[in-house]
């Protein structure tokens, strides 16, 4: 008989047999916060236009190439509780601005570490997270008073290549002018007619979404181009692959034959009955494709399968035949040429029929494209047709890419920009260190490190660069206190020793949204605070039974 074992007084005994539970500075916040710094510390290298790629394979064994923070992120699964809110917070930045994620988590992650310090000096995790707020405040307030430049008008094609160059320079250095002048003409090309609202320029709708990326291997990243409208990695299905001012017909359904639910069996006696078998099918194919010839359609784009005899019937009567796989791609096509989707084969109306200037075959680099371009000067939908040596490679071109449509958004939305290249963290870094002298209480020492974790991002940028950070940081701080408010640095100094370690920001154009900043600094700062004000870990007991065989992590011999 086997003797009962009571559990341990305390919280434990509350919980199910399994379950964790950590509490206290120790085990609880010190946890947390070295959990923090080593992902902090792992996304360090890969920020700036030198940073460090990263090698990542999924749980599909599926391999990335990439210094973006925000696909490193999403394809590593992390466990740690508090490591999963600086995860969010990097997740709440790529959805609100579509870049600045790595900011965000290097920025809590200098937060957590200053914490540290003063945490083990006497101070509480709430004085130091209410310290952290009060910097915060006063870094919204300094912030719109750094601002250098701005875009006016966002269909200023030189004003707009601006703004986008240095968030593509973090990810594609070397081709950030050539790649930023492709997308601001692939964005700037889609922005809807605003003549009706001609006294807020900036107030223009734009859905990044409308920017399409098609990846065709072969040549190189000077090859890309944009098109007006949308284009397929895929051949026609006919013979017939040109149509100019063509009337386009789109049917989400297969364009064949309909078949019936049921099975049956037919029984055939005679030659005649074998020879007339199929053609009641055949006329009533005949009869939908001479529908759609007599209302005009040259065009049928189709998403399912398109039949033999229906291509026969589609090539007789000189209607070219595309099909489109994609329930996605379908409905972005019906926005470019203004058509209704059609969910059976029915003769369309007239305000069904959609409208295209050309649509024709092509080819690229040995790869068949078909092409819908739309010559208008505003068209709804546009692709950019990246070309590269790699997937993996075309695969980072498409990120950068992603970034700077999603920078365009932010510039619709506020035209205005600091200064990059770690000149507005050092400003910041000095407002608020002054500010924290004069703040009688205990919350001086958490502003204070606030002020020292902005410094670390011209610290990085020259650590990457192969650069002594500190060295640097010193000279960037004797140019701001000279009065050098756009002082950064010069991530070019490494490759030509005559080149000076700092750069004027805005004689250069290197420019970062303002409202990248501004969201950044918010969710850096709530994700700190918020880890360091958890006091007790709770971890409830894994459901399911042990893992089986063979799964990553787990020893073979293990029972």
């Amino acid at each position: 008989m086997a003797l009962h074992v009571p559990k341990a007084p305390g919280f434990a005994s509350m919980l199910k047999d399994g379950a964790r539970h950590y509490s206290g500075l120790e085990e609880a916040v010190f946890r947390n916060i070295s959990a923090c710094k080593e992902f902090a510390k792992t996304l360090k290298t890969a920020y700036g236009p030198q940073g460090r790629n990263k090698m990542v394979i999924n749980h599909l064994e599926k391999l990335f190439v990439t210094n973006d923070a925000a696909t490193i992120i999403k394809e590593l699964e992390i466990e740690h509780p508090a490591a999963k809110l600086m995860v969010l917070a990097s997740q709440m930045q790529e959805q609100e601005i579509g870049d600045g994620t790595n900011w965000v988590i290097m920025f809590a992650g200098a937060l957590l570490e200053g914490a540290e310090d003063l945490i083990k000096m006497g101070l509480t995790p709430t004085d130091v997270a209410d310290g952290y707020q009060m910097a915060l405040t006063k870094a919204l307030q300094v912030l719109p008073t750094l601002t250098c430049w701005e875009v006016t008008d966002p269909r200023n094609l030189e004003q707009v290549t601006k703004a986008l160059r240095t968030s593509i320079m973090s990810k594609q250095y070397g081709n950030e002018d050539f790649l930023a002048q492709l997308v601001a003409k692939a964005c700037i090309s889609i922005l809807p007619d605003n003549k009706n609202n001609k006294n807020n320029k900036n107030n223009t709708s734009f859905n990044v979404d409308n920017v399409r990326v098609c990846k065709i291997l072969g040549s190189g990243i000077h090859r890309s181009e944009v098109v007006q409208g949308m284009v397929f990695r895929r051949t026609v299905e006919g013979s017939i692959t040109t149509k100019d001012k063509a009337k386009v017909a789109v049917y989400s359904c297969p364009f064949d034959i309909t078949t019936t639910e049921t099975k049956g069996t037919v029984l055939i006696h005679t030659a005649k009955e074998l020879a007339t078998f199929s053609r009641g099918e055949e006329n009533k194919m005949e009869a939908d494709v001479k529908a759609l010839k007599e209302v005009g359609v040259t065009v049928v784009v189709a998403g399912g399968k398109i039949g033999d005899l229906a291509l026969h019937y589609l090539n007789k009567h000189d209607i070219m035949a595309v099909r489109v796989t994609s329930k996605w791609d379908l409905r972005r096509l019906c926005k470019v040429v203004g058509a209704v989707i059609l969910p059976k084969l029915t003769r369309p109306d007239p305000e069904e029929i959609g409208l295209c200037d050309k649509v024709f075959m092509d080819e690229i680099g040995d790869v068949p494209i078909t092409v819908f371009r739309q010559d208008g000067v505003e068209s709804r939908i546009s692709t950019i047709i990246i070309r590269g040596s790699t997937d993996n490679y075309m695969d980072d071109i498409e990120r950068a890419v992603d970034d700077a449509v999603n920078t365009f958004k932010g510039v619709c939305r506020d035209g205005r920009c600091v200064g990059g290249a770690g000149s507005t963290e050092i400003e910041l870094s000095q407002s608020i260190e002054q500010f924290g002298v004069q703040c009688p209480g205990l919350e001086q020492y958490a502003i204070k490190k606030f002020a020292e974790a902005l410094g670390v991002f011209p610290k990085v940028l020259a650590d990457n660069c192969g650069i002594p950070g500190q060295e640097m940081l010193c000279n960037l701080l004797t140019a701001h206190t000279d009065g050098q408010t756009h002082a950064g640095f010069n991530c070019d100094s490494d490759r030509d020793p005559g080149n000076a370690m700092l750069v004027d920001t805005r004689a250069n154009h290197i420019f970062d949204l303002f409202l990248t900043k501004f969201w950044a600094l918010k969710y850096g700062s709530s994700a700190a605070c918020q880890i360091l004000r958890v006091d007790q870990i709770i971890m409830a007991k894994r459901a399911g039974g042990p893992k089986p065989r063979g799964m990553a992590g787990q020893d073979p011999d293990d029972d």
